[in-house]
């Protein structure tokens, strides 16, 4: 079981840190966990293309999560793709898949017609919309489905992925949630959001405390991520979809410590990990981790 970060931003524009998206390599599958900004080039250079996806997973229908999605689409079309997209995500995503089709239906129409090519599956959408605890297997891996306190959000999920006798825990965007840490319990790692809330002042024009403390409270500190992996006795906490991008790493690090003695490291985007290796690599660098 391979997990990539392939984009570990946020809304907030970053051409180090592109829109949230995870690829969980597992079971023989390819799996993307969102599709934020760039995640296109990003499956590109992770060298698993949109076209080898198996199935894309919504955690929930916020923008920064999903506004690459007809980009994924057309572009794996582009890759030669001979199939269709299979897609799991809350519900609203029948609506959102189909509306985004129809969007560019006079487009699409348009380039089937003048491009010819072989084959246009990869425009058709096969929709599964997932409740709570919902399970379905994908190739040999099997994805688990835990809602997570993203409130005013109604519908918003995190992932547990399992196969070959190994699990990784993906928490979607949330506050502290038990509900997570029950279902990541034993993972080898546990893929976590984090909101930097040292960094994140209120600025002028721009974002008030207001601002601030409504954004803190549907997602968790570097501190509380830290107790949701000590709680759960994960092997591994891997951070990502930071808010704000920019931050004092060290730092983070520190407060995560505090709560959690594991294995920890600040997530970067291309960053991936062997969970069954214990191998985090990341540009020309390689860290090992004890069993």
């Amino acid at each position: 079981m391979e997990v990539v970060l392939l984009g570990t931003g946020c809304p907030q524009c970053d051409p180090g840190r592109r829109g949230p998206a995870t690829l969980v390599r597992a079971g023989g599958a390819a799996l993307l966990v969102d599709c934020g900004s760039g995640v296109t080039q990003r499956l590109v250079e992770a060298g698993t293309p949109g076209a080898a996806i198996d199935a894309l997973l919504l955690t929930h229908l916020h923008t920064d999560h999903l506004v690459d999605f007809y980009q994924l689409v057309v572009s794996s079309w582009h890759q030669g793709r001979a199939r269709k997209q299979r897609i799991f995500g809350p519900p609203g995503t029948r609506a959102f898949v189909e509306g985004t089709m129809a969007l560019w239906a006079v487009e699409r129409a348009q380039r089937i017609a003048h491009e010819q090519r072989p084959s246009v599956a990869a425009f058709d959408m096969d929709v599964t919309e997932i409740e709570p605890g919902g399970t379905f297997a994908i190739e040999d891996a099997r994805v688990t489905a835990v809602a997570v306190a993203h409130r005013p959000v109604e519908h918003a999920f995190g992932f547990v992925v399992e196969a070959d006798g190994r699990k990784a825990a993906l928490s979607g965007d949330t506050a502290y949630c038990p509900a997570l840490v029950e279902a990541a319990r034993g993972a080898d790692v546990l893929v976590h959001e984090c909101f930097v809330h040292a960094e994140m002042k209120p600025v002028p024009g721009v974002r008030s405390a207001a601002t601030v403390a409504a954004v803190r409270a549907y997602h968790t500190t570097p501190g509380e991520a830290g107790r949701v992996a000590r709680e759960a006795g994960v092997g591994f906490l891997l951070l990502n979809h930071f808010v704000p991008t920019r931050f004092d790493r060290g730092a983070v690090l520190d407060e995560v410590r505090r709560e959690f003695a594991g294995a920890v490291a600040v997530g970067e985007d291309l960053m991936r990990y062997d969970a069954a290796a214990r191998r985090l690599f990341h540009r020309d660098a390689a860290i090992g981790f004890g069993s």
